[in-house]
């Protein structure tokens, strides 16, 4: 029993650290511009077939291939990869800003939701042109190998996305408390017209935001996909988790959201091990307890409002 509770949070803590860094997207764009990019699952999807079809193109592969078949990608190949799938992520976190966001923010209603479902939308019907529906099973940059961790088996992948979403985590807490970079995006969270009088150039800092944010859904993607398949819907399901997590930790709060994503999936699986059919039921649920009595999250605070 003790090996099978420890199995289950090293695994959660694996697919919370995906979460944790879609929560982390969500903050990055909700405390800079007071916005959110709805199509943030689709952008983690995304993040799995760009960097799996660089993984093909360097392996000589059509881009267009459903398999690996034994062709097995190289270190070298698994970061090229992963800097076109950051690369590329960042890209679209620009044009999502530029013709989705910006021409509709600050205006009366809220246009730039639709705009932002749309865009993911376009992003998912585009790649079921490509790719099609069927998943695709990625090799991992790390290898297959179960490594054996306190006696349980945890997959060398599962590691990497845990450690990975640990440093960026601690990365960004230091670039946002310690730098000039992190002191001008609180400026623009706190107030978008005394940062602009200050010197700050608020545009960029928002469009920093989104490309930021659309890159760490990228990541996510593209750590996940070894995990449990590319797909064009498994970011649907990363989506709405990694936003759970955000609400349950304070959209307002980087370092709550980090957490909120962690405990999402330390849940999620430990619910799993007790009875799988109920593992949704209790994510939600705790999602409704924590915004009933603190609609804020749990270390959210209330930022405030632009003018």
């Amino acid at each position: 029993m003790t090996e099978a509770l420890l199995q289950a949070i090293l695994s959660g803590l694996a697919v919370g650290g995906a979460y944790a860094l879609v929560a982390l997207g969500f903050s990055i764009t909700f405390t800079t511009t007071k916005t959110l990019n709805f199509s943030h699952g689709e952008f983690v999807s995304a993040g799995a077939f760009i960097g799996m079809s660089a993984l093909f193109l360097v392996l000589g592969l059509p881009v267009t291939s459903t398999t690996f078949g034994q062709a097995l990608p190289n270190a070298g190949a698994q970061l090229l990869a992963l800097v076109a799938a950051l690369g590329i992520m960042g890209l679209l976190g620009w044009l999502l800003y530029v013709i989705g966001v910006r021409p509709f923010a600050g205006r009366p209603g809220m246009a730039w939701v639709m705009s932002t479902l749309g865009f993911g939308v376009i992003l998912q019907s585009i790649g079921l042109a490509i790719w099609g529906p069927k998943p695709v099973v990625v090799p991992g940059p790390v290898g297959d190998a179960v490594i054996r961790v306190l006696g349980v088996g945890v997959r060398p992948q599962e590691l990497l996305t845990l450690t990975v979403a640990i440093v960026i985590m601690i990365g960004f807490d230091f670039v946002m408390n310690r730098t000039m970079v992190g002191k001008a995006m609180r400026a623009v969270a706190a107030n978008g017209n005394v940062a602009s009088l200050m010197g700050i150039n608020t545009n960029a800092v928002m469009i920093g935001a989104f490309v930021i944010s659309s890159a760490l859904a990228g990541l996510s993607g593209f750590l996940l996909a070894p995990i449990a398949q590319a797909s064009l819907f498994m970011g649907l399901t990363v989506g709405l988790k990694g936003f759970s997590g955000a609400m349950i930790g304070g959209l307002s709060n980087p370092r709550g959201c980090v957490i909120g994503g962690f405990v999402l999936g330390v849940l999620e699986s430990l619910v799993n091990l007790w009875q799988a059919q109920w593992r949704e039921v209790a994510v939600f649920a705790l999602v409704i307890l924590v915004l009933a009595f603190r609609p804020t999250g749990l270390f959210g605070k209330k930022l405030v409002e632009k003018v």
